[in-house]
């Protein structure tokens, strides 16, 4: 009885830096996912960095060089200069090159590349980390800052603590508030509540309009690039609306350069212009997910796309 073989895929997580944590997790959910519905198919091995750099497979120290003979494939949700380490060593891998990464972590980046794609972003300020001894009294910074956005764009004001997210965009930390402040004491008070959450602060322009997210793979089912359609949970869009937005979605894909998977999300106003409004680099593989019910729709599985993704590397 010939023997079936599986697909040795290690997962990189880990290294050093603020996004360690994150790493971890977003590395733990994809073990997660291919031991529960990918087994059959995979063998997985976990592969951490620590925070000395110091690499381990299965909790036990290795040199990268020695992965060749371990694994056929690894995703990297560390940090994406190491996969140019692993392509060094010619070991396939999946991750997000250094490139998209940074147009993707820095609002001013993305807003400048995108420039040759026909989509707008909303005006924003990104504040930083408040610091006590820099920035003064709380009370005192909140009504400097507001100043500051209120001279750069009008109200209504989305304001939300934001950080760089694992390989993606600056992104809302959804364990805390959103505010949409309507004037400038409501923008004061905004702040100053995101401020105690410890983290830099993203005020955008509220733009009134439908929200759509539309995930794209890189050469599923047979096209350079697969757009999945746009799902809007508060109502439908019409067949121009769903053609825009993949069309859109489509170039953001090639523009920034997404090496597997890209998910756009905009916001329609009333007259039709779309606006971007995030970007990011990893799917989201949790039971549930946006992903995961959008792929259904169209009669895929999410194990079904991180199987030609993998097949990809």
């Amino acid at each position: 009885m010939q023997v079936k073989y599986k697909k040795r895929v290690g997962i990189l997580r880990g290294g050093a830096g603020s996004q360690y944590k994150s790493s971890l997790e977003k590395g733990g959910e994809i073990i997660f996912f291919i031991l529960q519905n990918m087994s059959g198919k995979c063998d997985v091995f976990d592969i951490l960095v620590d925070k000395d750099y110091i690499w381990h497979m299965n909790g036990l120290p290795i040199s990268p060089s020695d992965l060749a003979q371990k694994v056929d494939v690894v995703w990297n949700v560390s940090h994406p200069s190491l996969s140019n380490i692993l392509d060094s060593l010619s070991i396939p891998n999946i991750g997000i090159n250094p490139f998209s990464s940074s147009i993707s972590s820095s609002r001013e980046m993305l807003k400048k590349h995108i420039e040759g794609v026909n989509v707008e972003m909303p005006r924003h300020i990104v504040l930083p980390v408040y610091q006590k001894d820099f920035d003064g009294p709380i009370e005192r910074y909140s009504i400097k800052k507001a100043k500051e956005v209120f001279e750069k764009f009008s109200p209504p004001w989305i304001v939300q603590p934001a950080s760089p997210s694992l390989g993606g965009s600056l992104t809302l930390n959804l364990n805390m508030g959103i505010h949409v402040a309507k004037t400038f004491p409501q923008l004061i008070s905004a702040i100053e509540d995101c401020v105690n959450h410890g983290q830099s602060i993203l005020v955008e322009e509220f733009i009134a309009g439908k929200i759509a997210s539309v995930h794209s793979v890189t050469g599923f089912r047979g096209e350079d690039v697969y757009a999945f359609p746009p799902m809007n949970v508060l109502g439908d869009f019409s067949v121009d609306e769903k053609d825009k937005l993949i069309n859109l979605a489509k170039d953001l894909h090639k523009h920034i350069g997404a090496k597997h998977y890209l998910k756009s999300s905009f916001v329609l106003n009333r007259r039709g212009k779309a606006y971007l409004i995030n970007v990011e680099l990893s799917p989201d593989l949790k039971p549930h997910s946006h992903f995961s019910t959008v792929a259904e729709r169209v009669g895929a599985k999410m194990h079904h796309i991180v199987e030609h993704i993998l097949e990809q590397a």
